[in-house]
């Protein structure tokens, strides 16, 4: 190997590992918020690719139809469960309301906007909007009622949730994989590296991501609730921080993130219905050395995967899976040999 190959390759590396930190970033996210080892994660990344996809040959993506679908069971369930607790039935009605209001406006735009062939740039925001709007939806239906539960029932749970979105995927996108064009097809020379727009691209929306989510945390009121909950659940809690409201907006972020690292990894590689699961993966052992806490540890550990994998994938290509996520067990061994007993273990 000499320094032009190292150089691809640890272009290559980074440029993935740039995608694998916005997913362990949300998997941390949504763990610290809701103690959820959110599993299907790397679903919402094939969702926003195939969406795009099939937004591409002017057909209405049946991600459409499975938000309706479960916009609808979402909404019964709240109306049910405010009936059930106040008996107003005014009151049920308008949550429930409230509930398929979102998810049911961006799906009539997105069955509309499917013929009009708009540019790319807005079937994208649609896709992205799509994928988004899942969020609080699987939170309310499968991990709203189970919010006091342990993490190991929670995670159980995300096994049945990842299982259910992948078969989804399947009836919905068929098993044909996909590719998306680039959003910027330019090409640029680094010496011995070439680098292309999408590359460009993502590094350029993996690093503004990352900042509005340092701001929003840091800087908004809302961030700052989050970050209560967080810290203490019980506590915040006490100080009139909803559980719920701040489950479905993890889970909103969750998904909008998901969704756009699918349309990032869209034009660079072929995406199937069940691609999520790797990649998904991945960010959840950035998420892992990052001990499911730290923001900046989930980004260190993003880009030391992506590193690994692309030089792991040039000496054995065909054990390339196997070298990154074997890099889990020392971190998880470490961590055991360090860490104390939690409450639930007694």
């Amino acid at each position: 190997m000499d320094f032009s190959i190292a150089s691809i390759l640890l272009l290559d590396g980074v440029t993935n590992g740039a995608v694998y930190a916005l997913l362990g970033l949300a998997t941390v996210l949504v763990f610290t918020v809701t103690r959820v080892i959110f599993i299907p994660q790397g679903e919402f990344v094939t969702y926003g690719a195939l969406t795009l996809a099939m937004m591409q040959t002017g057909k209405t993506p049946g991600t459409v139809w499975l938000l309706l679908i479960l916009a609808g069971v979402a909404s019964v369930m709240e109306l049910a469960e405010r009936w059930r607790h106040h008996g107003n039935a005014g009151r049920a009605v308008m949550a429930g309301l409230k509930t398929l209001a979102f998810p049911l406006a961006i799906a009539l735009l997105s069955i509309w906007a499917a013929s009009q062939q708009f540019p790319l740039w807005v079937q994208a925001a649609l896709s992205a909007a799509i994928v988004a709007a899942f969020g609080p939806l699987i939170y309310r239906v499968a991990y709203q009622s189970l919010e006091a539960a342990t993490p190991l029932v929670l995670l159980i749970v995300s096994v049945g949730v990842h299982f259910a979105l992948t078969g989804l995927g399947l009836l919905f996108f068929g098993a044909e994989g996909f590719r998306n064009p680039a959003f910027w097809d330019e090409r640029f020379t680094l010496g011995p590296v070439t680098l292309g727009g999408q590359a460009v691209i993502i590094f350029g929306v993996s690093l503004a991501l990352i900042l509005m989510l340092w701001l929003y945390f840091e800087k908004s009121l809302r961030g700052k609730a989050l970050r209560a909950t967080a810290v203490n659940r019980t506590g915040a809690r006490l100080m009139g921080i909803s559980t719920h409201a701040s489950g479905q907006l993890t889970f909103l972020m969750a998904a909008l993130i998901g969704g756009l690292s699918g349309l990032l990894i869209g034009p660079t590689a072929t995406v199937f219905y069940d691609s999520g699961f790797l990649i998904g993966l991945k960010g959840f052992v950035a998420a892992v050395i990052a001990g499911l806490s730290s923001y900046p540890g989930a980004l260190i550990g993003a880009l030391f995967v992506g590193i690994v994998e692309s030089f792991g994938a040039f000496w054995a290509s065909a054990f390339k899976e196997v070298i990154v996520f074997t890099l889990v067990l020392p971190i998880l061994l470490l961590r055991s040999l360090r860490s104390g007993h939690s409450d639930e273990d007694h």
